[in-house]
């Protein structure tokens, strides 16, 4: 009897352990873990994970974590290791303890520990957690090239992160920082504008060549067995099943603030967002420019989940109940709003659809289908007045590729018909502060990309990308300025879209060849060497020329 209502008591305790340490708030997209639950989702080890819609709580990021950690004699050594890591950098979710944690405002003996994930200072009871992080780097930019010219600037930043959850229920999370250029001019503030979406989207480091800063923030509340999630505030959001960029939504542009509900009952999950967005119409802003998009995925089976994305992009109306029905289909809202499109702000609305399949254990396909102002009754003709737009993309991941161990091959190949994320309007393109929502392409373009991901310890890797890219754009005007032609290739600039005759790849044909290498290497836990050396080849072939650019980050960073 004593045996039994021992073993009673503890289970109750591990139950309630489980439930107390639960953590909601959000893993930030950038965090490494994201790549490796990636490799193990391909390795057939979490077949419920889904790379199409991140970030994900801690929590859940545990869940995966547990189960790859009840393989672990099926996994590599350097696996195993950074396993490891992560069963350090989420302790407190993992084991319900902060035993591998160090508080420098409680002891500075262990500032410099390997073995211990060190917060500036971290609070737990039965009811909070509170821990937070401080976050520094330097970076050394340069550049030259016959395009890009000659740059170099020394950037250096300082900042926090504070996150926790409260009664088990609510999570809350702010990242804010400061920077400032500590060497360069104004050529170099250009440089790394254009380089680096971050500083492109601060009008104020490019008015005072000086001072940016950022910051992300947001509450998120979610019920017991987290079948419904509301998050408010700016976080970045990335959608599509893409394995070197997203169609959808993607990494290429900055946080935008948003209202975020998630719902999901075993094999189906959804998500609603309604944000707002920096917008303008050919360089002149908005007085307001939102966003609203559905995502629903289904598992099928261990081997094929599915995916469909809708989107809407609203100008010069602040706030529409049409758009903040979660559940409905936007194409069909957006022609039957109370504003028809008469009026001066047309909307635009993106559809999609995305696939991803396991044939085998280490591979994984995906596909991935927009269409951009979908118009069912020309969805089959074709003349110069069709509105139907349409990108594809597939992809190829490779995990322990040519049988060595930790060493991922991916493959993708997108392409981009003319005016594909623009509009005629131009006050509802698919952008933020100018940059894509989705894919980095211009629109008119195609590109396959290469990468070789490879950890070569669980704290030292290397990231090889090569992108070849076609595009055309131009546009041509008369002696009055009035357009003539637009190919269909900026982004930014759909003027003349509903009188000119799109064909992909005609205009001025541009090729490019780009190498990327990513290396990056943390020699003691939390403090970071990251190194970036871009190399392109630019060939503009409507005027006979070519340019050669390359570009460098050389980065300290400690994420304390």
């Amino acid at each position: 009897m004593k045996i039994k209502i021992t073993l009673f008591i503890s289970v109750l305790l591990i139950m309630f352990c489980n439930e107390l340490h639960s953590q909601v708030e959000l893993v930030p997209p950038s965090n490494r873990v994201y790549g490796f639950l990636q490799r193990m989702h391909a390795m057939n080890f979490i077949p419920d994970y889904n790379p199409g819609n991140i970030p994900i709580s801690r929590e859940e990021v545990v869940s995966y974590l547990k189960i790859i950690d009840s393989n672990l004699v099926k996994i590599s050594s350097v696996d195993k290791k950074l396993l490891a890591d992560f069963k350090i950098e989420f302790q407190f979710e993992f084991y319900g303890n902060t035993k591998k944690t160090t508080s420098l405002f409680k002891e500075i003996k262990h500032a410099f520990s390997d073995d211990k994930q060190k917060y500036l200072y971290d609070y737990s009871d039965s009811n909070a957690t509170l821990f937070l992080d401080g976050l520094g780097s330097i970076s050394q930019r340069g550049s030259s090239g016959d395009s890009i010219g000659t740059n170099s600037i020394l950037l250096g930043e300082l900042g926090f992160r504070l996150r926790g959850t409260l009664y088990n229920s609510v999570g809350y999370y702010l990242r804010a920082s400061n920077g400032q250029k500590l060497s360069g001019d104004s050529n170099d503030v250009t440089f790394a504008r254009y380089t680096d979406p971050r500083l492109y989207a601060q009008y104020k480091f490019s008015y005072e060549q000086r001072n940016f800063d950022t910051f992300e923030g947001y509450l998120r509340f979610r019920t017991n067995q987290n079948w419904l999630a509301l998050t408010v505030g700016r976080n970045p959001v990335y959608q599509g099943f893409g394995f070197i960029d997203r169609l959808y939504l993607s990494n290429n542009t900055v946080p935008f603030d948003f209202i975020k509900l998630d719902l999901a009952y075993k094999a189906v999950s959804y998500s609603f967002i309604y944000g707002s967005l920096r917008g303008d119409s050919l360089g002149k802003p908005l007085d307001s420019k939102n966003i609203a998009t559905h995502r629903l995925d289904v598992n099928f089976s261990k081997a094929f989940r599915l995916g469909f994305f809708e989107s809407v992009m609203i100008a010069n109306s602040p706030f529409s109940f049409t758009f903040l029905n979660p559940i409905s289909f936007l194409t069909s809202a957006e022609l039957n709003k109370a504003s028809q499109p008469g009026d001066n702000n047309v909307n635009n609305t993106i559809i999609g659809l995305d696939a991803m399949v396991i044939p085998v254990k280490n591979l994984a396909l995906q596909g991935s289908f927009l269409v951009d102002d979908l118009e069912f009754s020309t969805l089959f003709k074709s003349d110069e007045n069709i509105t139907n737009k349409f990108a594809y993309q597939l992809g190829l991941l490779w995990a322990n590729a040519f049988t060595l161990p930790n060493l991922e091959f991916v493959t993708e190949y997108t392409y981009l018909e003319p005016f594909v994320y623009t509009h005629v309007s131009n006050k509802t393109k698919y952008t933020h502060w100018e940059l894509p929502l989705g894919h980095h392409l211009e629109p008119n373009s195609d590109e396959i990309a290469v990468k070789l991901n490879y950890d070569i310890t669980n704290r030292l890797n290397l990231n090889l990308l090569y992108q070849h890219q076609r595009s055309a754009n131009g546009i041509e005007t008369d002696s009055a300025g009035r357009v003539i032609v637009n190919y269909g290739g900026n982004l930014n600039n759909a003027t003349g879209y509903s009188y000119s005759d799109p064909e992909f790849l005609k205009g001025n044909r541009i090729n490019r060849d780009i190498i990327t290498a990513n290396l990056t290497w943390q020699f003691i836990r939390q403090f970071y060497i990251e190194l970036k050396y871009v190399y392109r080849i630019i060939d503009n072939i409507y005027q006979n020329r070519k340019f050669n650019d390359k570009y460098y980050f050389a980065t300290f960073r400690i994420d304390y």
